[in-house]
């Protein structure tokens, strides 16, 4: 092993520590899960459900895979940092076409996921030439080749082909680890080649999920934030009814009450719910009206 290439490594005589450059790439898989989110409410069907949990998976894994090479990489690292920047703006890409995977830009996720998996992989079987762990990431490749044909074939094809061959893609990926990454010519990995630091893994995953979970918060009191903006537009109109006829717009009123208590509830309801609520209440101020003017 030379010592350009040992001097990748991590060391394993402290605790590794996750950097800026992991938490920078750690972001774009946030703004994935956002998009997601996103999908998700613009397809509210089984089908929608099952479309954003297959496409959960493909983000996981491309997450995940990184994580677990950056165990044994030395982010600090010149030629590291370039591959997590590169994954990084991969990563952008696919996010971006989340929305639109099952239409016109099924190839970019497609690509962009086969692009991750090989990409990375590659880059650790050079890097830890020399080493035992070598032979590990050599027969993780021999399956992301599989994976990431499936991904792209997937990102070519339209209709529900390109559901069942990234479904293929995804179960590759999975049942590789559950196999060994067993490889014709390479074996098996046993779960003693493996010299992992515990503890950047967790710190990885609390980071990941402190800056999801703040990123929910913003979208939650960016919610709140409209609604707050239709209670004042509602009040602009219970006082317009009241200059002009003299009547006091109850319905209105209790709407806006209403909405303003909803923003008690932030913390312990998430975005749709709140979505929810604010349609109901909105329905209700309709009926109410509807129901007043078939009267007179």
């Amino acid at each position: 092993m030379t010592e350009a290439t040992s001097g990748l490594l991590r060391t394993r005589e402290r605790t590794a520590r996750v950097t800026n450059v992991e938490l920078f790439f750690d972001l774009v898989y946030v703004f994935a899960v956002t998009q997601l989110s996103h999908y998700l409410l613009d397809h509210r069907s089984v089908a929608g459900a099952l479309h954003a949990t297959l496409l959960l998976a493909i983000v996981w894994l491309a997450w995940a895979y990184t994580a677990w090479v950056t165990n044994w990489l030395e982010p600090q690292r010149i030629p590291v940092r370039l591959l997590l920047i590169g994954l990084a703006l991969v990563s952008l890409v696919m996010s971006a076409a989340l929305p639109t995977a099952f239409g016109r830009f099924g190839i970019l996720v497609g690509g962009a996921y086969a692009v991750m998996q090989i990409g990375r992989t590659s880059f650790m079987v050079v890097v830890l030439r020399g080493q035992p762990l070598r032979a590990n990431f050599q027969r993780i490749l021999a399956w992301c080749l599989v994976s990431g044909v499936l991904a792209v074939a997937g990102g070519i094809v339209t209709g529900p082909a390109r559901s069942w061959l990234w479904l293929a893609a995804v179960a590759v990926d999975l049942t590789g680890g559950l196999a060994g990454f067993w490889t014709p010519g390479f074996g098996r990995s046993a779960t003693s080649d493996w010299t992992i630091e515990g503890n950047h893994l967790a710190e990885r995953c609390q980071a990941f999920i402190l800056i999801a979970l703040g990123e929910s918060i913003v979208l939650i009191g960016a919610t709140l934030s409209r609604l707050l903006e239709t209670s004042i537009t509602w009040a602009e109109a219970a006082a317009f009814k009241f200059a002009v006829w003299r009547v006091i717009p109850w319905t209105r009123l209790g709407a806006v009450v209403v909405l303003g208590l909803l923003g008690l509830a932030v913390p312990a309801l998430p975005a749709l719910g709140l979505g929810l609520c604010a349609a109901l209440v909105v329905l209700a101020v309709a009926a109410l009206d509807y129901r007043a003017y078939r009267g007179k």
